[in-house]
């Protein structure tokens, strides 16, 4: 009889352990009720102790095997502890007890994430792209550019075939509004977008949820197919049906966070024969499983006596020849070598990935002489490289995953354009009213009232139209983590990426607002006053995006996210300066003037404005504007002006000789009034540019340290 070839690769767990505690707050503790006074003093003592924390077991010393080529199948009624399975040994867990290791050695985060794959329960795909896109994107993002295009649209046309969606290909996938692909293809599409990189070990939450019979059989099925290319399929489930099961290869039952089978499912009739409690006739195995532990749970023992059992069984598992515990045949590096010479992963250095496949072929191998050449000091160096060093953490440079997402967000735009011109449609009628309203300002005091209420009005509608970007990456946060988490592309590049994506977008929103109001209202400087409105607007829109998006990552939903931005912009046209003057917002608030988004805009504009020398904004006949004797006729006003130049203390002055027609206030003198003297137009012009790069690299730190896929 031939003997059976060991595993290449087997995932060893051992006493899984989880917890899950909950501290009583320090404000329920304070008001708790007291209690009695006690006589014992052992007693006083004891209730002077800490009350100990409500925890729950979530797992309870669990252990098993996984190896390539088979699937693994965790089955357990609801709250049994499935998920939290499936998460530990995908390394999600953070306070996790026990031991992993694959072929008897430590798997490191890094190089789990580089050869393995996680399938979340929830399809989290965009559903304007279609399936075939959609994996195409993937095997842009996930197969290394050594690899030509031509071969990564030969691997999605083979994983279309292999998941059976040939037929519905170039089908968008769809959500509630549009219709789509169905329940079933959708979940084969997130099985393939994790998979087209071939990993080593597939971890699926639950991928049979929500499917029909024949659905959920075609999904594991197509999970078998993967198994037997040389991967190790995990997966959880629910109650599968007697032609699911018998694609299982290994099953772990579990009740409540403990183990209570582990074995083949076909010993599970024997499994409950032994036990006491045979499975009835014509009756499935899984479901008298299930309502076996439902009854024992109710009853006063428990499920104790099913765990102690199944340590039982396990223990002489040996004596029946039916669970044979096999090592693979290599340590962790030389089962990655393996993959690496079958095509099934890519090495960090190719040029030694042959060098890895020869050297590592076999648990003990010899270490090559050394020689004068470089390439065998390469090899020599290599050769004291860990598993994780032959994996790269991402497949692809940085440059290439901005221009892959790059491409994917202006697809996702150019299908539902309505977004944008809805956001057009919104500036550009925001402008015919400002110009309509505010058609052919004047040179008069009364004109500089109005021009500084159409800018403030412009410069901060700039700010408020920009909270459409809100909803944008709240919709796609779980896709972003589900790609970030197992190194598709860097959180760098997401961020780049999606910055570079709406300069051009905002600029023709800036250029369609500034050709709409400028020659309407009459604004002053020329053709260099008009580019700068244009660049002042261009970065308005810029750091209103950027402030905008940098919400969208700390923000839990669209309504709250709203609230906030409407506040804050609010906040930040109040101490711009225009309602108030900097002089006279108190010291306390002052530092708020200077963070303003809108402070440094509005002051742009208004320098653009009136720096130009020339337009008169006050004669002498207007010097009474504003007040009660504006009333008075022209002649008493020029009588007046006459009298009061001509006295000795205005002699030496600009004021000196004053007549009806003469000019008292200019444009810079607007700007003095104004104490707009600080800074420069550029200045105003690269600060709220640089506004922008701040908020983009903030919203870099919150996705680092919110964006780990890990349960705390």
């Amino acid at each position: 009889m031939q003997q059976e070839e060991p595993p290449l690769l087997v995932l060893q767990f051992s006493d899984l352990t989880y917890t899950v505690h909950k501290k009583i707050s320090r404000w329920r503790r304070c008001f708790r009720k007291p209690t009695a006074v006690v006589a014992s003093s052992a007693t006083a003592a004891a209730m002077a102790m800490p009350p100990p924390p409500h925890s729950r077991l979530l797992l309870d010393h669990v252990s098993g095997e996984a190896r390539d080529g088979e699937i693994l199948a965790v089955m357990g009624p609801s709250g049994s502890g499935k998920s939290t399975l499936i998460d530990a040994l995908a390394q999600r867990i953070e306070s996790l007890e026990g031991r992993i290791t694959l072929n008897s050695t430590h798997v490191s985060n890094r190089l789990l994430r580089s050869i393995s794959a996680y399938v979340m329960q929830d399809d989290l795909l965009f559903p304007m792209l279609t399936v075939k896109e959609t994996l195409m994107f993937s095997a842009l993002f996930r197969m290394p550019r050594i690899q030509s295009t031509a071969k990564k649209r030969a691997r999605v046309m083979h994983l279309l075939d292999q998941l059976g969606l040939v037929q519905v290909a170039d089908t968008i996938i769809g959500d509630e509004a549009r219709r789509g692909v169905s329940g079933g293809e959708r979940r084969r599409v997130s099985i393939g977008i994790d998979i087209i990189h071939d990993p080593l070990l597939l971890f699926l939450d639950e991928p049979t949820s929500g499917l029909d019979s024949t659905s959920a059989y075609m999904v594991v099925r197509t999970l078998q197919k993967i198994a037997k290319t040389g991967s190790i399929v995990i997966l959880s489930i629910h109650q599968p049906s007697f032609r699911i099961l018998g694609l299982v290869d290994r099953l772990i039952l579990l009740a409540f966070g403990q183990k209570v089978y582990g074995g083949p499912p076909a010993e599970l009739h024997t499994y409950f024969h032994s036990f006491g409690r045979p499975v009835p006739q014509h009756e499935n195995s899984t479901e008298h499983a299930l309502d076996l532990i439902q009854e024992l749970h109710n009853s006063q023992g428990g499920v104790k006596q099913l765990v102690e059992f199944c340590n039982f069984w396990i223990a002489t598992a040996s004596k029946r020849g039916s669970a044979r515990i096999l090592v693979g045949s290599t340590d962790v590096r030389g089962a990655i070598s393996a993959s690496i010479s079958r095509g099934k992963l890519v090495a960090s250095r190719p040029s030694s990935a042959f060098m890895f496949a020869t050297q590592l072929s076999s648990p003990r191998h010899h270490r090559p002489k050394k020689t004068n050449n470089s390439h065998s000091q390469e090899s020599d160096h290599d050769t004291k490289l860990s598993g994780a060093d032959m994996v790269c953490k991402f497949a692809n440079p940085w440059w290439t995953e901005i221009r892959v997402l790059a491409i994917r967000s202006v697809m996702n735009i150019k299908r539902m354009p309505e977004l944008f011109l809805m956001r057009l449609a919104t500036v550009l009628f925001t402008a015919f009213l400002l110009a309509t309203i505010f058609w052919n300002l004047d040179h008069s005091p009364l004109g500089i009232q109005e021009r500084l209420g159409f800018f403030a009005f412009a410069m901060s509608t700039t700010f408020y139209t920009c909270a459409d970007a809100l909803p944008v990456f709240l919709q796609e946060r779980y896709i972003f983590m589900r790609e970030t988490g197992h190194n598709t592309y860097r959180m760098s590049s997401y961020v780049l990426a999606n910055a570079l994506i709406y300069v051009p977008f905002l600029a023709v929103l800036a250029m369609s607002f500034v050709l709409t109001v400028w020659w309407a209202v009459g604004l002053a400087g020329g053709g260099s006053g008009f580019l700068f409105f244009f660049l002042i607007v261009w970065a308005s829109f810029w750091a209103g995006n950027s402030f905008v998006t940098l919400l969208s990552g700390v923000m839990p939903n669209v309504m709250l996210g709203y609230t906030v931005v409407v506040a804050l912009l609010a906040y930040f046209l109040l101490l711009s300066g225009f309602f108030i003057a900097r002089e006279r917002i108190p010291k306390y608030w002052l530092w708020f003037h200077y963070l303003s988004l809108i402070k440094y805009p509005y002051e742009a504009v208004l320098i653009n404005e009136f720096q130009v020398e020339g337009p008169c904004y006050e004669s002498g006949s207007q010097i009474l504007f504003g007040t009660p004797l504006a009333s008075l006729s022209p002649t008493l006003v020029s009588e007046m002006l006459s009298l009061v130049s001509s006295t000795s203390a205005l002699l030496n002055t600009p004021y000196a000789n004053m007549s009806a027609s003469s000019c008292i206030l200019t444009g810079p003198d607007v700007l003095i009034a104004k104490q707009i003297t600080e800074l420069t137009k550029w200045q105003c012009l690269v600060i709220t540019l640089a506004f922008g790069v701040l908020f983009r690299f903030l919203f870099y730190a919150v996705l680092r340290f919110s964006g780990r896929n890990k349960r705390e």
